[in-house]
């Protein structure tokens, strides 16, 4: 697994980002059955960083918490054999790793949610983390059980780590 993070802000958090972000990756590949050694890109901004690429990506006009840019055409959640149909654009020609994404995360959001959560920075970067992961292998919440389905894997895989709402 190979992880590329970038903080923009000058958001230093009590853990680190970095372990803890390639932890929750691996555990959702692990998770997901992913045959592959894969890549994934981080970038830690502000709110405005992330209004400007919610409004510049999506035609939103407001901060969110975490957007996800996944490289793959899933037909289905979790199913990585689409991949190996498009390696040239899917697969590092250096490294040989699937390269899975990006994540853009709101370091303002992560310090908002969590304390109107009521849980850790820790617990709250954890959570956006795995959600986004989750939509890098090509699931979504557009529908009600499409949303439980991502909302169970969430939680089976924090808890899995022992990151819960208390941490």
């Amino acid at each position: 697994m190979t992880s590329y993070i970038e903080n923009e802000t000058k958001t230093v958090f009590s853990f680190d980002i970095e372990r803890l972000a390639v932890q929750l990756m691996e555990a959702v590949l692990d998770r997901e059955g992913c045959p592959y050694e894969a890549t994934v890109n981080v970038l830690l901004t502000g709110n405005e960083g992330i209004r400007e690429y919610n409004r510049q990506y999506r035609e939103i006009d407001r901060a969110t918490d975490v957007l996800s840019f996944p490289n793959i055409e899933f037909a289905r959640p979790g199913d990585f054999s689409s991949a190996e149909e498009s390696e040239a654009d899917c697969f590092d020609p250096d490294s040989g790793e699937l390269v899975l994404g990006d994540i853009i995360l709101s370091v303002d959001k992560v310090a908002e949610q969590a304390e109107n959560y009521g849980h850790s920075q820790l617990r709250e970067f954890a959570f956006l983390v795995t959600h986004s992961m989750l939509h890098l292998c090509g699931y979504d919440h557009m529908e009600e059980s499409d949303a439980l389905l991502m909302e169970e894997k969430q939680r089976n895989i924090l808890e899995e780590l022992g990151i819960t709402r208390e941490k």
